[in-house]
């Protein structure tokens, strides 16, 4: 039987490479995690969840103040953002959350840390900058990067990506963002807020291009009320200096391709990611891959069975939670050796704009591509108390459900809808029927009272119908309405 130097090698440390290898020492595995920067943590922690999150928080408060008419308040004038100290509170942060993901923390744990850049000598050995080790499975967990579009003269001109804004100490007069999706949404909305004027340029017809346009449309209302320009269904054509200022060339649908020039003082960029594997020798270890990532099954294995591929770097789905879930599917296998398989169905997810949109199972996107028959119930957030009490009205939550009443997805846009989703999220894993949903009491007054709302809608019509009172009437001899409205005379 082979003499391995570890029971369980891990490349990456990141949220998925972290999870593993804290899961794996716990049990007693002979754990080494290689992390090729100086720093654990991955992307999330320093260029990713952590640090947009903190930039968004601040952003929202310098938003709030500048509504304080609305609540009744005198209303400021502010002065200018110091980007500088915005970004220093950011990296505060960072260095909080950074103690938490120490290389002496997993040694406690029973793992070992070294850094350095790996690379696969065959499918049970890495080279780490000269030095061989060799470990019974391997899991992968080198997540992903920033993609740089082939857009003519990018190269000429000085760019940001989500791996550069938060080093930032100067606040751009006029920023251009390049991508509508989530990452794109949250840089363009924070800045503007902090006092950009903001130009989001997106080649789709419309932001956020996976969600339904009813709950896009929302989100880019409220964005262009607070100043954001957006560019749908515009393509990027050229970039180029002009002194201190970026020309953007672009050409767009709506005017039947006729070429435009945007001009900005700085230049976003979030068109994508693209696997981190270049440097890992894949093909000497037999693993297949693709520009998209490593292909892996349900289990994270990938066509070598004893190793694994978990997070943005097998191209699933991009999010901080999913590789800490798939990190524990890859765990289960490798090290338990139970065939444990992952459940994307069970999984939700949110972009953190103001307004938030979170998600699980189908939306009408999704439905339609599948050929799923299914129905709308709605509740506005405008007809919530504790809403309107915030002052957050603007959003919605929408629920599909197929024929038989089931739930197919839920979808919500509006103030706290990452931790309204989860309510949501429970009941998709737990099997919570609707009829609980509805029947459950929720503390008034609170956002949450929505989810009830709507999922009594559901049995509304059933419960209050015309058949219903039909019914009461000859078993109680009730008498019916009490009163009648002018209209309802007609």
């Amino acid at each position: 039987m082979p003499n391995y130097d570890y029971d369980l090698g891990i490349i990456g440390g990141g949220a998925a490479g972290l999870t593993a290898t804290a899961g794996a020492a716990q049990f007693g595995a002979k754990t080494l995690l290689i992390e090729k920067t100086a720093r654990l943590g991955g992307d999330c922690l320093h260029f990713g969840c952590v640090p947009s999150k903190t930039l968004i928080r601040t952003a929202g408060i310098w938003a709030l103040a500048r509504r304080s008419a609305e609540f009744g308040l005198p209303a400021l004038s502010l002065p200018p953002v110091n980007l500088g100290a915005v970004m220093a509170r950011v990296q505060a942060v960072i260095d909080t959350i950074q103690h938490h993901d120490s290389p002496e923390r997993f040694c406690g744990l029973g793992a070992a840390v070294q850094f350095g850049s790996p690379s696969f000598a065959d499918e049970h050995v890495v080279d780490l900058d000269g030095k061989r080790i060799s470990a019974k499975s391997w899991i992968i967990a080198t997540g992903s990067r920033p993609a740089v579009p082939p857009i003519d003269g990018l190269a000429t001109v000085p760019y940001w990506t989500n791996e550069t804004v938060f080093s930032q100490t100067t606040l751009p007069g006029r920023l251009i963002v390049l991508g509508g999706g989530p990452i794109g949404l949250e840089i363009a909305q924070s800045f503007a807020r902090l006092g950009s004027k903001v130009m989001i340029v997106e080649f789709m017809e419309q932001i956020l291009g996976p969600e339904d346009a009813d709950m896009a449309e929302i989100l880019k209302s409220r964005l262009e009320a607070e100043g954001v320009v957006i560019h749908t269904g515009t393509k990027a054509l050229k970039l180029e200096s002009k002194g201190t200022a970026i020309l953007l060339t672009v050409a767009s649908d709506a005017n039947e391709g006729q070429t435009k020039i945007i001009e900005g003082d700085a230049l976003f960029l979030s068109t994508g990611r693209q696997p981190n594997i270049g440097d890992l020798e894949l093909v000497k270890a037999g693993v297949n891959f693709t520009t998209g990532g490593i292909p892996t099954d349900a289990r994270m294995k990938t066509n070598i069975s004893h190793i694994y591929a978990c997070g943005d770097v097998n191209g699933r789905l991009p999010f901080t939670h999913v590789a800490g879930y798939e990190a524990g599917i890859a765990l289960t296998n490798a090290v338990l050796h139970l065939p444990r398989k992952a459940d994307y169905a069970k999984i939700g997810w949110c972009t953190y704009t103001d307004p938030e949109v979170a998600s699980i199972g189908y939306n009408e996107k999704r439905a339609r591509k599948e050929g799923l028959e299914y129905r709308i119930m709605e509740e506005s957030f405008g007809d919530n108390d504790r809403a309107l009490t915030e002052g957050e009205s603007l959003g919605k939550i929408k629920m599909l459900l197929d024929g038989k009443d089931k739930m197919l997805g839920c979808q919500i846009i509006g103030a706290h809808a990452g931790e309204l989703i989860h309510e949501w999220i429970i009941a998709v894993n737990g099997g919570v029927k609707l009829s609980t949903m509805a029947g459950a009491v929720h503390v008034y007054p609170t956002l949450s009272e929505i989810s009830k709302r709507v999922a009594g809608r559901v049995f509304a019509d059933k419960l209050f119908g015309d058949g219903t009172k039909k019914i009461l009437k000859f078993l109680f001899n009730l008498k019916g309405r009490a009163c009648t409205l002018p209209y309802d005379q007609k």
